[in-house]
C-alpha cells in the first residue's frame, strides 16, 4: 500500500495540471499499462503446451489485484479487424498475491475465432484488455480431505490451477484425478501432471485417451476410485461429459457434492413470445421471435452491441432495460422492472422491448 499512495497523489496532482486531459493520457503513452481507466495486461510470453493450445503469461497493468481464487476466470479482449472481442479463460496460474503476472491456457477450436488467434495470433508485448476474476468453480478454503477432478481436454485448466495451489503449499489432500483426453499428444499439462503424481503420495491420476479407449463410463467410477461417494468432486469438460456425470451423481443422491464448471452455453429455458425490439438510442426496431437473443437481434439490426463471451458470464453484454419484459433463456426467470440491467446474449423478448443503447 505504501508504495500506491505516492502515485494516486501524483496522478490527483497531475490532473490539474493536464486538464482536459488526464494524467492517464500522457502516462499511457510511456506504458500502455499505465491506466485506470481500464484493466490492461501485456503479453509476456505465449508458451506452447501441444499443437494446437498454448499458455499466454501475461503482465497485469494497474488496477489489476492478485487476489483470485484458483479455478476462477478473466476476461480477455483482443484486437481483431480493428475491433476488440472478448471471451473468457480459466487461470490457470496459482494466485500469488506477491506475483506479477497471471496465465490463461487456450486450445484454438476449428471453429473458435477468438481461441485460434490467441494461440498462434499474439506475440509478446501485444496489450489486450482484461476483465476482473469471476466465478464460483474455486478451491475451497480449507480444501476437503478428498476430493475428485474429472475433466476432459481443455477443463483441466481450471483444476490445474487448484492443483498447483496445493503443491505451491506442500499441502496435497487425498486427490484422485481423471483426465480424458483424445490422445496422449493432446493431454495439456501432461508432463506436469506426471511429475506432480511422482511428488505427491496424495494424488492419483487416471488418464483416459479417448480416440482409443472411448469415453468415460460412470459406472467404471466404482473401479476408478471406489470411495468417490465421499469425495467432493469438480467436473469440468464438454458438455455431453457434465450432463452424463450430472445425471449420475443425481441418480446416487449426490449432487450437493458436485461442482462443475461449463464452457458454454447451453439456452435450456423457455423462449419468450417475441415483440418488437427497440433500441432507444438510435431508434432502430427490430421484430425478435422467441428464440433469438437480444444481442443476436442487435447485430442484425445493425446496432453496435457490446460483447464478450456470448455464454452469460462475463456481463460484458449487460445494457439497461428501459422498459418491457425479457426472459432469461438459461433458466426462464423473467425480468420487467424499468432500468433492470439484463444480459443480452442470453435473454430474449417477452413482448415489446426498449433497451438503452
Amino acid at each position: 500500500m505504501a508504495n500506491t499512495i505516492p502515485w494516486e497523489r501524483v496522478r490527483r496532482a497531475g490532473s490539474k495540471l493536464t486538464t482536459p486531459l488526464l494524467p492517464d493520457d500522457y502516462l499511457r503513452l510511456v506504458n500502455p499499462l499505465w491506466t485506470t481507466r481500464e484493466l490492461r495486461g501485456r503479453i509476456e510470453k505465449v508458451v506452447p503446451e501441444t499443437e494446437d493450445a498454448a499458455t499466454l503469461v501475461i503482465r497485469p497493468g494497474w488496477g489489476w489485484r492478485h487476489d483470485h481464487r484458483a479455478g476462477q476466470y478473466v476476461g480477455i479482449g483482443i484486437q481483431v479487424d480493428g475491433k476488440f472481442v472478448w471471451r473468457s479463460y480459466s487461470v490457470s496460474s496459482p494466485p500469488k498475491r506477491s506475483g506479477r503476472h497471471i496465465a490463461i491456457t487456450v486450445r484454438a477450436m476449428p471453429e473458435g475465432f477468438v481461441s485460434d488467434h490467441l494461440v498462434n495470433g499474439l506475440t509478446p508485448g501485444t496489450i489486450v484488455r482484461l476483465a476482473s476474476p469471476e466465478g464460483d468453480f474455486v478451491l475451497p478454503e480449507p480444501p476437503p480431505a478428498k476430493m475428485l477432478f474429472l475433466v476432459g481436454g481443455s477443463g483441466v485448466t481450471p483444476v490445474m490451477a487448484m492443483l498447483r495451489t496445493l503443491d505451491r503449499r506442500g499441502t496435497v489432500p487425498d486427490v484422485v484425478l481423471h483426465y480424458s483426453s483424445p490422445t496422449e499428444d493432446r493431454m495439456i499439462f501432461r508432463e506436469e501432471i506426471e511429475r506432480l503424481e511422482q511428488a505427491h503420495e496424495t494424488l492419483k491420476v487416471h488418464k483416459q485417451f479417448t480416440d482409443t479407449d472411448g469415453m468415460l463410463e460412470l459406472s467404471d467410477l466404482d473401479r476408478l476410485c471406489p470411495d468417490w461417494r465421499e469425495r467432493e468432486t469438480y467436473a469440468c469438460g464438454p458438455a455431453p461429459m457434465l450432463d452424463a456425470i450430472t445425471e449420475h451423481f443425481e441418480q446416487a443422491g449426490l449432487e450437493e457434492r458436485l461442482h462443475l464448471e461449463r464452457f458454454s452455453l447451453e439456452l435450456g429455458g423457455d423462449g419468450g413470445e417475441g415483440g418488437t425490439i427497440t433500441f432507444q438510442n438510435s431508434g432502430k426496431k427490430v421484430e425478435l421471435d422467441g428464440a433469438t437473443t437480444i444481442l443476436e437481434a442487435g447485430e442484425e439490426a445493425g446496432v453496435g452491441m457490446p460483447y464478450g463471451c456470448r455464454m452469460g458470464i462475463c456481463h460484458t453484454c449487460t445494457v439497461t432495460l428501459v422498459k418491457g419484459r425479457v426472459r432469461d433463456l438459461r433458466n426462464g426467470d423473467e425480468f420487467d422492472q424499468a432500468n433492470e440491467q439484463v444480459q443480452t446474449c442470453v435473454t430474449t423478448a417477452v413482448g415489446d422491448c426498449t433497451l438503452d443503447i
